[in-house]
Formats: structure tokens, sequence, C-alpha cells
């Protein structure tokens, strides 16, 4: 065995024994808490909290997904298949953040008004069930990025377990493709009102517009997709992977138009640099600073 070799199977192990010791840890804070309510969205983060929720806690775990015009139907498909898949007996609430002009206004701290929507709903579900605890997928990661929907938890006293047991987004996947959890690799996702830049109004109307347009985009095969709305405009963000067969293939291209065009938009750009999280937001925070 050469040297590089044993380097590396050492670094493989030491991964290895950390990812271990760091999921003994979320298995001790999900024990201590309880009868648990988890905020559960499909993606990998609240997916893999809910798997060990379950894991250790039972039924004294109960699995919450929030329904409202902001998320896309393919993505709350996907979360209760999954949900049914592991028998978690997921219980849909609907949420009206969409109602709130604060929401509607789509300053920076949009999310601070959407989770604050949830975590109310869950509150009162703690007292109608007697329960202990409200948690969400938050992992230490988002710790590095502005994210107004922790200000929300913080005041909620909500939970966030992979944090506690310092879990990154690399590991939670690995831990999730060990489970056995169809969302440990899917795409990178968020609620459909992310594609709007900061100050453009978000309405019931234009969702489900910028939902139809991506729903057409995955029917034409590609995974990783945004179509950011600007007024009249759409600027269609595809992976690094994906982007060359929309370049080349003029075909797809001209189908592509066809469909924008019915659904009231009046340019079709695609992003050259690939799809980029939070990226509608480059423009309106460059004019704010």
């Amino acid at each position: 065995m050469t040297t590089d070799t044993k380097r590396l199977k050492a670094e493989e192990q030491q991964q290895s024994d950390e990812i271990a010791e760091k999921e003994s840890l979320l298995l001790q804070t999900l024990e201590k808490t309880g009868k648990l309510i988890v905020a559960y969205s499909g993606g990998v983060d609240s997916s893999l909290l809910a798997y060990y929720a379950r894991k250790v806690l039972g039924k004294n775990a109960k699995i919450v997904i929030a329904v409202s015009p902001s998320l896309a139907q393919h993505e709350l498909d996907a979360a209760r298949s999954q949900a049914i898949s592991f028998n978690w007996e997921l219980i849909e609430i609907q949420t009206d953040e969409v109602d709130n002009p604060e929401y509607q206004r789509n300053d920076q701290m949009r999310c601070y008004f959407c989770k604050s929507t949830l975590f109310t709903v869950l509150d009162r579900l703690v007292v109608d069930w007697n329960f202990n605890h409200i948690a969400y997928g938050a992992n230490v990661d988002d710790l590095k990025d502005f994210r107004p929907g922790h200000k929300a938890a913080r005041e909620f006293k909500v939970l966030s377990p992979l944090q506690t047991a310092n879990l990154s987004k690399a590991e939670i996947r690995t831990l999730a493709q060990r489970a056995g959890l169809p969302s440990w690799n899917r795409p990178q996702a968020a609620c459909l009102a992310s594609r709007f830049p900061t100050w453009q109004p978000v309405t019931v109307n234009l969702l489900s517009k910028v939902e139809r347009a991506e729903d057409y985009l995955h029917q034409l095969g590609f995974t990783q997709v945004r179509v950011r709305h600007y007024e009249h405009t759409a600027r269609i963000e595809l992976s690094q992977e994906e982007l060359p067969r929309l370049l080349t293939d003029s075909a797809i291209q001209k189908l592509l138009i066809k469909q924008l065009k019915s659904l009231g938009y009046e340019h079709i750009t695609i992003d050259l640099e690939g799809y980029k999280q939070g990226s509608s937001n480059r423009l309106s925070n460059s004019v704010e600073k």
C-alpha cells in the first residue's frame, strides 16, 4: 500500500468517525426532546431530521408539512411520497403567509414572515397535542449565510438538532444516503418566492406563473431549474451540467419560448453562469448598497 493510499484511507476513516460522533450526538439530542413536532419540507435537511426523530421518538415525533402557494406541487408530491415510504404519518397544515402584506412586499425579511407564520401555527399544535418542542432542519452551513427565518426560529424557541450535532450539508447528505432517503441527492430547493428579486411584490398568481414555467422545464428533462421572475422577463438558470443541452438544442429552445410566452413572459433569457442560490437578489442588493 502506497503512502498516498494510506493517507486517503486514514482521512476517510477520520471523516467516518466524525460523522458517527455527530450522528450519536443527534440521537442523544432528539432523545431529550420528549414529544417533538418536526417542521418538514421534503428537503434533505428536514427529511433527515424527520427520519431520526421517528427512529428515536416513534409516534412522539409528529412530522408536519406546511402547504401554501409558495410550495411547488412537485415538491409537495415528493415530500408526501417519501413520508409514505417511511410511514411517517405526514400531517399537512395550510399556512397563509402569502396573504400577509409584509410577506408580499418581499423585502430582505420575507423569510422571517414566512417562518413566523409557520411557527405560529406549529406553536398552537404544541399546546393542542400537549407536546414539548418544535424542531426544524437548519444545519451548520446555514450559519454562514443571512437567513431571516432563523430569527423567527429563535423567537419561537424552535430547536435545530442538526446544528446542535454540528452537521454540515455534505454530512447530512451522507447520512441521508445511508438511511435510504430519496431526498439525499435531490437538487437544492427553495420556496417559489425565492424566484423574485428583493422588493418585487409576490402574489399567488405570480407564484403560479413561475411554477408552471419551471414545471415545463422539468418536463423537458431538466432537474436543477430556476425561472427567475423579472416582471415581463423570465431568466432561466440551469446547472452547469445541464446548461449546454439548452444552449445547443434549438428545438428545445423553440418549445420553451412558445410555452413561456403563452404564460405572459415577453422576454426569455438564459443565465450563462448557471444556477446560483439566491442569484435573483444580486441586482437588487447592489442597488440597495
